[in-house]
């Protein structure tokens, strides 16, 4: 494993963790995206193409650097804490309105394969929970991506 990922494991699991530079709240974001599409044991093609539109979409990459964003994000999420301690560090690295849309991302991740699975809707609540997101707008998030309008 690099020294990048072992400086940011390092970096959440310290007992007070600092807030995310950016390059490590991308990787902790996508770590987290693929830790939601394989959350159901069917890591599918389609949600792995929906993470790479994500990455590129919300980081302005080109597709090359979004699948190899989502390829490190793959290797860290092996390695990364438990869900908990990985989606606190995101809500202290992410602003409200932000985190809201990062459940719009992992919403459509998870429905990306039309099928909505009851260990990913587990999931997605603990993580909605974490980011701090309220129930009202974690559904909003997700009717918004169900109706194609995130």
């Amino acid at each position: 494993m690099s020294e990048m990922f072992n400086d940011l494991l390092r970096g959440l699991l310290a007992p007070q963790p600092a807030r995310l530079p950016e390059p490590d709240a991308r990787l902790a974001l996508a770590a987290l995206l693929v830790r939601v599409a394989r959350s159901d044991g069917d890591y599918a093609e389609t949600e792995i193409a929906r993470i790479d539109r994500v990455l590129a979409t919300r980081h302005g990459m080109t597709a090359f650097e979004a699948a190899a964003l989502r390829r490190d994000a793959e290797e860290f999420e092996k390695q990364a804490p438990d869900t908990v301690r990985f989606t606190r560090a995101l809500k202290d690295a992410v602003p409200y309105e932000h985190r809201v849309e990062v459940l719009e991302a992992l919403w459509s991740v998870v429905l990306a394969d039309g099928v909505r699975d009851e260990e990913e809707d587990s999931l997605l609540r603990l993580v909605a929970n974490l980011l701090g997101v309220n129930d009202v707008d974690s559904n909003m998030a997700r009717k918004r991506v169900e109706e194609g309008k995130a």
